[in-house]
């Protein structure tokens, strides 16, 4: 009964907000209702309005997908200093870290369905009813982590926002084997992600030994990213006290993330380039372009940049501690990462094709408003769980005993 007290109102909290709110839960819901209707006219086409084709199969929609699993694994960034070390001025904020996470994985598994020809056959894969073909397919992997893990942190944040709701703390006999399950899983899902491309033997721009510490670096600087711009706007528009002190030990930890980022991309350009081979075509297409097509080349040289220029603004204290160059520091790492996990990681392994032909893609404006009605969707998920989040933690809403003895639940 208290539990659906806390439901009641926490619903109750969503449907009250200033003008403001109400603008920009509608501006995302105008773009989903976009992006569902581009999304059916798309399916009912056969994909024919998306520009991929046999050459680019893979496009935009997985080079989001690649992205958004980064920006999930890296909650460990805040798990680990919080639970494991008690570092209290990020235990303060954890919950919101954990949130991200799962609204990133929803966005994950959104992706995925819309890049589905035929996603009414998704069933096959389901175990039981399907087939999985687990442990033998890397894919099957790859569903079992993400699901574990986006009900996993869904299960941690549910647990811990009702603890507070009581005015309790929370039981670590109970929270403790899921906070410590939950960090292998993050490693895993990125991991399982970067073995789905470098297992591709018919690839050899994946076919890297280092492709899944990559992913991981870059996964602990982008997700921090995108958090710390966020910790921003809610210590600007809410009453919730965050500390600089978590905000500039997130930045230092990407500043860290983002060096072995660095080295380790260059080790694989240095692998690609000195040793040579017929292979190294597809690094070249990517840094130095083919013939007359540079398609990417610019791409590929912004996202160098930014990541560097990044890594100097994070780890000098000075411009770190500094709101303006942090936050451009934030902006830089998010595009050099999306640069470097989408067009950068997909089109050169697909380009040359397997008989050595150049087929340019760039997204069509279905595909961009599909992808931006799936980021509102996360979006929007986001803004409504911080709204029950925000007074949970503020102790505004909680589970309140009247002098008669009855309960109710106080938003």
């Amino acid at each position: 009964m208290t539990f659906l007290k806390f439901i009641v109102g926490a619903v109750r909290l969503i449907l009250k907000g200033n003008k403001f709110y109400y603008a920009w839960c509608l501006f995302l819901l105008i773009l989903i209702c976009a992006g569902t209707y581009m999304y059916m006219e798309e399916l009912l086409s056969g994909h024919s309005d998306a520009n991929m084709n046999d050459s680019i199969s893979w496009g935009f929609y997985i080079g989001n997908y690649t992205f958004l699993v980064g920006v999930a694994a890296a909650a460990i960034m805040l798990v680990i200093p919080a639970y494991i070390y008690h570092w209290q001025p990020i235990k303060e904020i954890v919950v919101l870290g954990e949130l991200l996470a799962v609204c990133a994985m929803i966005m994950v598994f959104a992706f995925v369905m819309v890049d589905l020809g035929h996603p009414e056959r998704f069933w096959h894969m389901l175990p039981g009813i399907g087939t999985l073909n687990w442990p033998s397919a890397v894919l099957s992997w790859g569903i079992l982590t993400m699901n574990g893990y986006c009900i996993l942190n869904a299960v941690i944040v549910m647990y811990v926002l009702y603890k507070m709701y009581m005015g309790r703390k929370p039981n670590y006999k109970i929270l403790w084997p899921l906070v410590i399950f939950s960090i292998p899983l993050a490693v895993s899902i990125h991991t399982v992600t970067a073995c789905i491309y470098a297992g591709m033997a018919a690839r050899p721009f994946w076919n890297a030994a280092v492709l899944a510490p990559r992913f991981l670096t870059s996964a602990f600087c982008s997700g921090p990213a995108v958090l710390t711009i966020l910790l921003q706007i809610l210590k600007r528009t809410t009453r919730l006290k965050i500390q600089d002190a978590a905000i500039w030990k997130i930045a230092e930890l990407m500043a860290y993330a983002m060096a072995l980022n660095l080295f380790l991309t260059g080790a694989e350009a240095f692998k690609e380039f000195y040793a040579g081979g017929e292979h190294v075509v597809y690094a070249k297409y990517y840094y130095l372009g083919l013939g007359n097509d540079m398609t990417l080349v610019p791409f590929a040289w912004a996202s160098v940049a930014c990541d560097f220029v990044a890594f100097l603004l994070l780890l000098i204290p000075a411009t770190r501690k500094n709101v303006i160059t942090l936050n451009i520091g934030c902006l830089l790492i998010y595009a050099g990462t999306y640069i470097e996990k989408g067009m950068g990681l997909l089109i050169p392994g697909l380009t040359p094709d397997t008989l050595g032909e150049i087929h340019p893609y760039t997204p069509s404006m279905s595909e961009v408003l599909i992808a931006a009605g799936i980021f509102s969707i996360g979006f929007l998920l986001y803004t409504v769980s911080v709204k029950v989040a925000v007074p949970v933690m503020l102790s505004e809403f909680k589970h309140d005993v009247t002098p008669s003895g009855l309960t109710s639940a106080v938003p």
